[in-house]
């Protein structure tokens, strides 16, 4: 099988025997080294410290769980492992097997290369002058609860916090804040065939499995491939899989962006590529990149690559979501042009003239300097005084050369139109830098098919329709003390995007009849006998100069953003 090309790739997790695998996955169980069993044994705010990459907090509950002596023997072997496999501590060959339940536990992480031997005055461990030799985790090894509970382990390398010195440049990264908010806005409809581009340690992969017949997994690293595929295997039987037949479900090849499926299509598409803007040297290699992050072109072009190339893949109604980084450059005042400005045209110029969708949704901006630190950082960059003051001056001579004011950060949705030329295309971008509510894909799905059904309504058909307000939607009011009525009026999402939108008096009024039992046009009636609109003819509205002037159709282009944004939702929209 293709896929056993990368069972026994070179520094990292040997993925060639899966009753080995089966095994050590039974061992783990046993000593419930799982989600929810280190979240329990470290508690909640080392366990949260962990996913801002602290480890103190978790080594110092580890080391006090070792030295109660009230400790319980299953609390002890857990505290051992998580501290082993979490936190870079060392242990006797005696301590790790006994943790384990036996050596022949031991063994098969170290036929697996996981376990090597390690020199004590190297580690994290305090120097032991008993039982010799130590040894200590090869790689991170740690629980991961996907959204639909599914249990996982997923094997990636050590990360900065865990390891001495700068980052390998094919650094396979673990399970991360990126990777776990790409899972968060991926839709979740069932699929025939999904992509994952870079997948890394195979993350997105796992949670394309719970709704995806089969998944295509590329990356240019051999090494992610190989961390990949151990994962998988691994987890066989949460994800559903044949450990003898992998390929029957996924198939893992090596090559940059969509190289590998060229003439391929799929229905839904995701990808966390490496698009962190580096500054390019002079005769740079691929060696002198790091993989995870540094796709090898200047700029965004990772980025403005993929949206140009990624609907050709899809097919007709097919979806993408992904993550990447834009920059935002000068206009000819020096200030900043409008942050979608280049993100539209890309949408625009499809590699192959194929038409697509967009709905993009700025999280962050970041300055040049801010973003310069914070990836120097992320590689351990810093740690090299010399090197990190020349790569810091290098990423500000790059953005100054391209004229870059601010680099900006969010999530992608590309759709591949079923009826391009029958149907009004979706182009929604965004800029939304507050907390919003994860997981957001089922929030996304819903408002996709909200909008299509919208756009597909005239106004007259749209008046016989029946809304609700969502769930979710609260009204806020608010007047100067004394006030008859009040000066404002706003409606806030508790899910989802958590937008917030002003209302009209008008609009707060019809919003408030939306309980499903009138339709549009007998709420409008009422509202107009109310408030002693002009009769709604031809004569009528000709008075106001133009249609869109009329009270009733200013108020219908309100109800119709209501409804895109999602504030209210149509009656039978679940029925």
């Amino acid at each position: 099988m293709a896929d056993e090309l990368y069972s026994r790739i070179p520094d990292t997790p040997i993925s060639d025997d899966t009753a080995r695998l089966e095994r050590i996955r039974g061992a783990l169980e046993k000593l419930n080294y799982s989600y929810d069993g280190v979240r329990e044994l470290l508690g909640e705010r080392a366990f949260e410290a962990m996913a801002r990459d602290q480890v103190v907090p978790g080594t110092w509950r580890v080391q006090n769980i070792l030295d109660n002596a009230n400790t319980t023997d299953p609390d002890r072997r857990l505290a051992r492992i998580i501290g082993f496999f979490l936190f870079a501590r060392t242990l006797t060959r005696a301590e790790l097997a006994d943790a384990l339940g036996g050596e022949p536990a031991l063994n098969d992480l170290i036929a697996a290369n996981l376990v090597e031997p390690a020199d004590p005055e190297n580690t994290r461990t305090p120097k032991n002058t008993g039982e010799a030799p130590h040894y200590r985790a090869v790689f991170d090894l740690r629980p991961h609860s996907a959204d639909d509970g599914t249990e996982l382990w997923v094997a990636s390398d050590l990360g900065a916090h865990q390891r001495p010195g700068v980052l390998r440049k094919d650094h396979v990264l673990g399970i991360g804040q990126a990777s776990l908010t790409l899972a968060q806005i991926t839709e979740r409809t069932p699929v025939a065939r999904a992509l994952d581009v870079g997948t890394g340690c195979g993350i997105q992969t796992f949670h394309l499995l719970a709704h995806a017949d089969h998944v295509t997994a590329t990356d240019i690293s051999p090494r992610a491939l190989a961390f990949a595929r151990f994962n998988l295997l691994l987890n066989a039987p949460a994800l559903k899989l044949d450990p003898q037949n992998l390929e029957a479900r996924v198939s893992l090849r090596q090559g940059s962006l969509l190289e590998p499926v060229a003439g391929e299509q799929f229905d839904l598409v995701v990808s966390n590529p490496p698009f962190v803007i580096t500054p390019r040297r002079a005769n740079e290699s691929s060696d002198d990149q790091f993989t995870y992050r540094d796709g090898g072109l200047p700029g965004d072009d990772i980025v403005s690559t993929l949206i140009r190339r990624i609907p050709e893949i899809l097919v007709p109604g097919g979806r993408a979501q992904m993550l990447g980084n834009w920059e935002i450059h000068r206009d000819n005042t020096g200030e900043a042009q409008s942050w979608d400005a280049r993100l539209r045209t890309w949408f625009a110029e499809s590699a192959t003239g194929t038409p697509s969708e967009a709905w993009v949704i700025q999280r962050e901006v970041l300055t040049p300097e801010s973003y310069a630190e914070t990836w120097l950082k992320d590689a351990s960059e810093n740690r090299d005084r010399d090197h990190y003051e020349s790569t810091y001056r290098a990423y500000l001579d790059d953005f100054k050369n391209r004229n870059v004011h601010s680099i900006g950060f969010g999530m992608l949705w590309l759709r591949r139109p079923a009826h391009p030329t029958e149907t009004v295309p979706l182009n929604r971008f965004e800029d939304i830098t507050y907390p919003i509510a994860q997981p957001i894909a089922q929030s996304i799905t819903e408002a996709v098919a909200r909008f299509d059904r919208l756009t597909a309504l005239t106004d007259q058909a749209l008046t016989e329709t029946h809304l609700v307000v969502a769930e979710d939607v609260t009204e806020e009011r608010h007047g100067r003390p004394g006030a008859e009525h009040p000066n404002v009026i706003l409606l806030r999402a508790g899910s989802g995007l958590c937008r917030t939108i002003l209302l009209s008096t008008e609009t707060a009024g019809f919003v408030s009849a939306c309980d499903g039992e009138l339709s549009i046009g007998q709420i409008l009636g009422a509202l107009a006998m109310l408030l002693g609109w002009e009769d709604y003819t031809p004569n009528a509205r000709a008075a106001f100069g133009t249609e869109n002037e009329h009270p009733r159709d200013t108020l219908l282009v309100a109800v119709r953003e209501l409804i895109e944004k999602s504030f209210l939702h149509f009656a039978d929209e679940n029925g």
